[in-house]
């Protein structure tokens, strides 16, 4: 008799997954780090939807994430959003302002409450970090299921970030589960697949 996988079970493979991949991303040295975050900007600066989009959103990288914070300095014409806590699983976008940054007790950066309030709506372009993605959007995050809330409020193009080597085939995932459309790693563009 077939079963199924429970939402529970799911859940189980998800944290073990992230587990492994986060203990392998920590183990990166700076230098592949700088290298591949480096190459990734590039890809974005040659990519036409970036130049279109005025308002996007990212993300201040920490524990070995993908680093996109010289585009903040490289395109001061365009208007920068970032992510804040504010209560379990939700965030608020607020205009990126240099020196109104805060440490989050996570250890992320993020900007202070004073920080004026974006639209997710407004947001035309938005890089979403995560610690691994699948052909498909379905991204495995640190579980807090902070961006799962936010995407489905996202109208502009979505682009998850990563390193080429947490890019997957599939990734279990459970119908809250939100996706992007397209992944962006240092070896170039993956228009994310629709689900079959």
């Amino acid at each position: 008799m077939c079963s199924f996988p429970t939402p529970e079970s799911i859940q189980a493979i998800k944290r073990a997954l992230r587990a492994r991949w986060l203990a392998e991303r920590m183990a990166l040295p700076p230098e592949m780090v700088a290298a591949a975050s480096e190459m990734i900007r590039r890809h974005i600066e040659a990519w036409p939807p970036f130049h279109a989009a005025h308002t996007v959103l990212t993300y201040m990288a920490f524990r070995n994430e993908i680093d996109l914070t010289p585009l903040l300095g490289h395109h001061l014409e365009k208007r920068w959003a970032l992510p804040r806590m504010i209560a379990p699983g939700e965030l608020a976008l607020h205009l990126y302002q240099p020196g109104a940054l805060q440490r989050h007790r996570y250890g992320m950066l993020e900007p202070t409450p004073e920080c004026p309030l974006v639209d997710p709506e407004e947001i035309e372009l938005a890089f979403i970090p995560g610690v691994a993605f699948d052909r498909y959007g379905f991204r495995l995050g640190y579980g807090g299921g902070y961006f799962d809330r936010l995407l489905p409020r996202l109208k502009g193009l979505t682009v998850g970030v990563t390193y080429a080597r947490f890019l997957v085939d599939a990734l279990p995932h459970t119908p809250t589960d939100g996706r992007v459309q397209w992944i962006l790693t240092e070896t170039g563009w993956v228009q994310a697949q629709a689900p079959g």
